[in-house]
């Protein structure tokens, strides 16, 4: 393994950044048209949810009687679960809690960190905030599925005959839609917003269009008949909880994306615009399902008049596939934290815009995720089928952010009990409530989010111990750098030149240095030992971003600051030094890097099977040289044995 881990070391920031409370990203323009942005970005997966959210609820694995108790019981449900669990959960409260404007798990999870890290409790909060991480994963390879499915069906519900031809469709656009990531997605995505916004006006057109027909329909607003619903037929209508959750998928996003509009952008796109076009929407399905229960088969669909219905059927295709780019996209921003947050091996990050810093393309993560994806709708066929294994990782992660809430409630906000627990209570009951309604679908598909959880978490849990497992090992035979520098300034002999020895800790020797001198007996005129700092911030200040301490007899160490957001492009930062003798030449200066191989052992620290796991993560990361975005021609790896 090359120090791309070894030389990474995730630290509490400088003191003189943490006063900053900026933003992540420059969140300019006009607020209007900021809220028309996020629309396309954020609300994609939420604004799909009519596809398929009310039918599977009377239609689904446990489908409730189409009368009118039912519908008006089911449509309160969702409506007030969009308020509470959106409204009031998400865009009021969490919004909140950002990290330098920065949203998700992972930032919380980093924000917590910074601000109560070390305590007893921390270690659980951490590995719930992983766990998190990985069903954002399983959502991400279930989105575009049941998006694309539940929008291409449209044609087989307006043309039966075409019913054969809805898999092979929707596997050539999401086929489609990977292939076109390596392009990166900043030209389409100026369409994103525009057509999302007139997705929104149709549905709220064709929904009101519809409560016209039936205006007491208006009345299912009322919370009492959610009440009502559950005293009469208590059973199932819990286990109409596990679709009835369909229509909050995607409130997560909210968050997630803050970095990218700010919160103001996002409370007004989803307060003027989302929420009413979802509410008119719902209303308007449940107006056609009681006075039409054979439009059961796609109450959306049928919303619309026959001269609309291919109109409709494009749009609303349309919308799903921006709804996928959005997950997509996702999924690349997560990875990029997690990589340098330490819970994900190094791999090839390239940018696609040079201009927008969160444009960027994983190889891996996209062509895994297009396999995972194409693996579903080949196994699943039906969007039906799939919404069963929606649910458990959107409830599963909402549960989860619960309790990074908690603490920040009560450990960073000090809120007084008084606010606090009658907020936190009312989240868990609801959220409980729809965790359990989905657990009873685990037979029915509940069991691939799961599934990939699991195994996406052991992966991330496996890399993180195993990293501090090889520090651990490696300071333990570490020698005090003021010691060896007396002893090499004597035994080698200096040639011309920068020599740079990456070291994944800011004390001791690194071994690269310590093979060198052993093997070439020489040391250049000036050498550094260089730790690159990963922030628990997004973004690092020019004014932070090294620190530099000189050792005397031309040896330095350096500490390069980065936050978890930012590319670690380690020859532009030093071109910015200027307290480090004469400036950095590239062309003088040689990188140096350890690769070190791993032995599984009896040691204690982990199991057998998970040293050989985290082994062969370390074989396949990426290159430290592409990482850094070190200069090619001029980087020498020298290796070595560890055992863990």
């Amino acid at each position: 393994m090359s120090d791309a881990d070894t030389a990474t070391e995730i630290t509490e920031p400088p003191s003189a950044t943490d006063h900053a409370h900026g933003h992540g990203h420059q969140h300019g323009g006009p607020l209007l048209k900021m809220a028309v942005g996020a629309i396309g970005v954020v609300f994609g997966d939420i604004g799909t949810s009519p596809l398929y959210a009310l039918r599977d609820t009377f239609a689904g694995h446990h489908a409730l009687p189409l009368d009118q108790l039912h519908v008006f019981g089911i449509i309160s449900l969702m409506f007030w679960s969009m308020m509470i669990i959106v409204t009031l959960k998400y865009v009021t409260v969490i919004m909140r809690a950002d990290n330098k404007g920065e949203g998700g798990s992972l930032a919380l999870l980093a924000l917590i960190n910074k601000n109560v890290g070390g305590k007893k409790w921390t270690a659980g909060i951490i590995l719930l905030g992983v766990f998190a991480t990985a069903l954002f994963y399983g959502d991400s390879m279930i989105t575009p599925a049941v998006s694309v499915l539940g929008a291409i069906e449209g044609m087989a519900v307006y043309e039966p005959g075409l019913n054969a031809l809805v898999v092979p469709m929707v596997v050539g656009i999401l086929v489609f839609l990977f292939f076109i990531q390596s392009r990166g997605t900043a030209k389409v995505a100026t369409f994103f917003g525009p057509i999302m916004l007139l997705y929104f006006g149709i549905i709220s057109v064709l929904g009101g269009l519809s409560i016209l027909e039936m205006p007491s329909v208006i009345g299912a607003l009322n919370p009492w008949h959610a009440v009502e619903m559950f005293i009469a037929d208590p059973f199932r209508g819990f286990l109409a909880m596990g679709s009835a959750v369909l229509a909050v998928t995607g409130a997560e996003a909210l968050y997630a994306d803050m970095g990218h509009f700010g919160r103001a952008p996002i409370r007004v796109s989803w307060l003027w615009f989302v929420l009413p076009g979802l509410t008119l929407n719902y209303l308007g399905q449940a107006s056609l399902l009681i006075r039409d229960p054979s439009s059961l088969e796609s109450p959306f669909y049928f919303l619309a008049p026959d001269w609309f219905q291919y109109p409709l059927l494009i749009v609303a295709s349309l919308a799903a596939v921006i709804a996928s780019q959005a997950v997509i996209s996702g999924a690349f921003s997560v990875t990029q934290q997690a990589i340098q947050l330490g819970f994900i091996p190094r791999m090839t990050i390239k940018h696609t815009s040079e201009t927008a810093a969160g444009q960027i393309y994983i190889p891996v993560i996209n062509w895994a995720l297009m396999i995972a994806v194409i693996l579903l709708v080949l196994v699943f066929q039906r969007s039906s089928n799939l919404t069963a294994a929606y649910g458990i990782a959107v409830t599963g992660a909402m549960m989860i952010d619960n309790f990074l809430l908690a603490v920040v409630l009560w450990q960073m906000w000090k809120w007084k009990p008084i606010l606090a627990v009658p907020l936190l209570v009312l989240f868990f009951v609801i959220d409980l409530g729809y965790l359990s309604a989905n657990l009873t679908k685990i037979p029915d598909g509940g069991w691939v989010p799961l599934l990939m959880g699991m195994a996406i978490f052991t992966l991330l849990t496996t890399w993180a111990r195993g990293r501090t497992l090889m520090r651990q090992n490696m300071a333990e035979g570490a020698i005090p750098f003021e010691v060896f520098t007396k002893s090499a300034h004597n035994s080698a002999a200096r040639v011309p030149g920068t020599a740079i020895f990456m070291a994944s800790t800011s004390s001791g020797v690194p071994s690269a240095l310590l093979h060198n001198i052993k093997h070439n007996k020489v040391l250049h005129e000036r050498v550094v030992v260089l730790t690159v700092a990963i922030q628990d911030v997004p973004y690092v200040d020019d004014a932070e971003r090294f620190a530099i301490k000189d050792l005397g007899q031309g040896f330095y160490r350096i500490t390069l600051r980065f936050g978890f957001l930012e590319e670690t492009d380690v020859p532009f930062a030093l071109s910015k030094v200027s307290m480090c003798g004469a400036p950095f030449e590239m062309m003088k200066t040689s990188f140096f890097l350890s690769r070190q191989t791993l032995i599984a052992s009896a040691k204690p620290g982990m199991a057998i099977w998970r040293e050989k796991l985290f082994s062969w993560m370390l074989r396949n990361a990426a290159s430290a040289m592409e990482f850094f975005r070190l200069p090619t021609n001029r980087v020498v790896e020298l290796g070595s044995q560890i055992e863990i």
